[in-house]
């Protein structure tokens, strides 16, 4: 069997396992258990062998705590969330600490994700660096609908 074929059944077989565990637990093992299916599914969609995985989630783990700092700053985080944005702003847009501009939140998320796709594309090349957009978006459809299920089952029983 080869490395990528070995690498997507052990994918698969984690996505499995965690998406099975139903009994109730804590906030932060179901962050921990999401965080572990995340990678897995990211690992198989993208076809990362084991020595581009060990490149990759280093810098996606600085993109991911770059992004949701930004967005925690988005929904009204704190005012040194909000100093540390308008410190970073793009030239042109104005920030004001009391009235979000959403705008000025967009152009710097756009940035950052064309910094890190860039810095993604040096370890998986072009292609699958702007497919890991995709590829996140396709994740966060597969937790809601997971989301939605859970709730229509708990409503039917």
């Amino acid at each position: 069997m080869t490395v990528i074929k070995q690498l997507n059944l052990i994918a698969i077989t984690l996505l499995l396992s965690v998406t099975s565990l139903t009994a109730q637990e804590s906030r932060a093992q179901r962050f921990e258990r999401i965080e572990a299916e995340k990678i897995a599914f990211i690992t198989k969609e993208l076809n990362l062998t084991p020595q581009e995985a060990q490149k990759f989630f280093p810098v996606y783990n600085q993109y991911y705590k770059e992004i949701s700092t930004l967005k925690h700053e988005r929904r009204g985080g704190s005012l040194k969330g909000q100093q540390n944005l308008q410190s970073q702003r793009l030239p042109g847009n104005t920030l004001n600490p009391n009235n979000h501009d959403v705008l000025a939140f967009d152009a710097k998320e756009l940035e950052l994700k064309k910094i890190y796709r860039k810095r993604f594309a040096s370890v998986v090349g072009e292609a699958r660096a702007s497919r890991f957009f995709e590829v996140e978006e396709e994740f966060r459809n597969y937790l809601l609908r997971e989301l939605q299920y859970r709730r229509r089952d708990k409503e039917h029983e």
